[in-house]
């Protein structure tokens, strides 16, 4: 996968089941708004390095936060570094709701 997805993109690997999908956003945020994307669980974006190691290394992981902006950035970067192939969802959650999805 690239650095970024799309909304369609994501919604096509939620289709396949083929990849796992993390809600990395603040906690202040995830309390504010629970929801999630179908499929997705929530992973606290300060921990990563905590939680890293519980997802499997044999798939794509696609994540998201609020806005596709430094949060999903810099848990891209921790686990891109730790091996994963990882893309964040460009527009984060508000895009995939302007999306209709």
């Amino acid at each position: 996968m690239g650095e970024t997805i799309t909304p369609q993109e994501l919604q096509a690997l939620l289709d396949s089941k083929s990849a796992t999908v993390c809600d990395v956003r603040r906690e202040v945020d995830y309390q504010a708004d629970p929801r999630t994307i179908a499929g997705a669980e929530w992973h606290n974006p300060e921990a990563v390095d905590a939680w890293a190691g519980q997802l499997p290394k044999d798939r794509p992981v696609a994540i998201y936060c609020v806005r596709g902006g430094s949060v999903s950035k810099s848990v891209h970067a921790a686990l891109t570094a730790k091996g994963f192939d990882v893309s964040y969802l460009e527009g984060g959650l508000a895009a995939w709701d302007a999306a209709g999805k």
